[in-house]
């Protein structure tokens, strides 16, 4: 590492820490849940505000493409401008966001509440885990930390989806926003009062506006082109001129941080190969798992009636499996293995699990099917999220923690697209087919309808597993940094050699 200016103000650990850690916890909490627990309320939402069918999915699309595209700005916002700084303005304005959702009175005032929920929630989603990176740096207490951030960044998705059932059944949908309030003012509260930043971490460096402008437009386009894909299909025009625009201004993008003095995003953060790793194999989990959570909702209930509040508890066994995996499993061994060994078997168990919902019917058991399989695939995310969480800032320098930090951010928001949006297409092609190569014989049109919707299923959690598999290859063939040392890292240089360099902010 050539930068070691912030070396004496944070060899020591921070003695608040630990206090530091509960609000950051709380405040990632809060973001991740609000990714899902708006999907419970929608229909009522909808039903309120007079949104059509065909303009439903932008309370979804809005807040996905303004987090997803401004993440990476986000990230360098929390190097330039202080990571608590940061931190706290995103969390106040979430709550702002988040109090005119819960009052909109118009379609256009819930839409353009959900856009700025996803603009604050890109300033804060990078700076919460550059926070945790820069503050601690023993390796043990580091794998604790990530432990409880990983568990919360896998399980709070499920989380949401109990709460967002609860209160819609027994309050109504605007509580889905208003609940956003408390945490964020605590957050903040307490952020402000307990995070002390260690000094000499910042990046003071001048802002990268064409890079700014470049990502921020190709990940809005990437998402939206999964997103519209989804509603309109494949072939549509729309759809494949997004893609083509994506693909070219994030090429341009890349051309531009290898010319720029002071990049948005240094491709030192990209190139060192277990950073890669991560962000690759944890964009590919993250596709199976929204898949199939959107899959796994429907399934219990259009398929088996299940209440709103009785299909966010039915998710309990995979959050209790992610908090088992990333706190007892993954946090415990991350200090006495290398973290390839946790994430590759990690996603292998998630891939096991999610093999046995392949067996979906009609008829399937819950006890039977549905609750081992969920252990399994909470199990298996747990144990990898965590040291993925952690390598997300291997050996980077502490004035791009920031940026690193944003991309683990932006692999998931990404992967979290594309897998509602491809494999909703896959489910919704096998239903069409098998509803009309069976609409001949059907006694019975209702039930017919229910089977081509679980064999559609079926179908595209195939295609889950398999991307599981890729992701435990991937994390396998590129992830070959060694257990945790105190003090130092084991980083690959470009020949694929191991070297032992100090790092003064991260301990792996």
């Amino acid at each position: 590492m050539s930068k070691t200016a912030g070396i004496p103000d944070i060899s020591l650990p921070d003695p608040s820490r630990w206090k530091a850690l509960v609000f950051i916890a709380l405040a990632q909490l809060m973001v991740v849940l609000d990714a899902t627990i708006v999907n419970i309320a929608l229909p009522t939402a909808q039903q309120d505000l007079g949104i059509s069918d065909g303009n439903r999915q932008w309370v979804i699309t809005a807040y996905a493409l303004a987090f997803g595209g401004l993440l990476l700005f986000g990230g360098r916002i929390a190097d330039l401008w202080g990571r608590k700084r940061t931190f706290v303005v995103g969390l106040l304005g979430f709550a702002a966001a988040s109090a005119l959702g819960g009052a909109a009175t118009s379609e256009a005032m819930l839409l353009g509440s959900r856009a700025l929920q996803g603009a604050f929630g890109a300033l804060l989603a990078p700076a919460a885990l550059s926070l945790l990176a820069v503050m601690f740096t023993d390796a043990k207490e580091r794998a604790k930390a990530f432990g409880i951030y990983g568990a919360i960044a896998g399980g709070g998705g499920a989380v949401g989806l109990i709460l967002g059932g609860f209160l819609t059944e027994y309050l109504n949908w605007r509580w889905t926003f208003f609940v956003n309030i408390p945490f964020a003012i605590v957050a903040a509260v307490g952020a402000y009062f307990v995070i002390r930043e260690p000094a000499g971490t910042r990046n003071r460096s001048s802002l990268d506006i064409p890079g700014v402008v470049l990502s921020t437009l190709g990940l809005v386009a990437l998402v939206y082109g999964f997103t519209r894909a989804e509603s309109a299909g494949w072939s549509d025009s729309l759809t494949v001129g997004m893609f083509i625009a994506s693909a070219a201004l994030l090429a341009a993008f890349v051309v531009t941080e290898a010319k720029v003095k002071s990049p948005l995003l240094p491709l030192r953060v990209l190139t060192e190969r277990n950073r890669g790793g991560v962000y690759l194999s944890l964009g590919l989990a993250i596709i199976a798992i929204f898949g199939l959570f959107l899959f796994l909702t429907f399934y219990l209930q259009v398929v088996k009636d299940f209440s709103p509040v009785k299909t966010g508890f039915a998710f309990l066994p995979m959050i209790s499996g992610m908090i088992v995996g990333s706190t007892q499993i993954g946090a415990r061994l991350m200090t006495r293995v290398p973290p390839r060994l946790l994430m590759g078997p990690g996603f292998l168990v998630a891939s096991v699990g999610m093999l046995m919902l392949t067996q979906l019917e009609i008829g399937s058991s819950y006890a039977g099917l549905i609750l081992p399989a969920q252990v399994l695939l909470g199990l298996g995310m747990g144990t990898a999220f965590m040291p993925a969480m952690s390598l997300a800032t291997h050996g980077v320098r502490p004035e791009d923690a920031g940026v690193a930090s944003a991309m683990v951010n932006t692999s998931q928001q990404v992967g979290g697209a594309i897998g509602t949006a491809l494999l909703n297409t896959i489910a919704a092609s096998a239903t069409t087919a098998y509803i009309t190569s069976h609409a001949a014989g059907a006694a019975d049109p209702k039930l017919l309808q229910l089977q081509g919707m679980v064999h559609g299923y079926a179908n595209a959690i195939w295609w889950a597993v398999g991307i599981l598999v890729a992701s435990a290859a991937i994390a396998f063939t590129l992830i070959n940094t060694g257990r945790p040392g105190a003090g130092s890292v084991t980083a690959a240089s470009g020949d694929g050699v191991e070297d032992e360099v100090k790092v003064p902010v991260v301990a792996h």
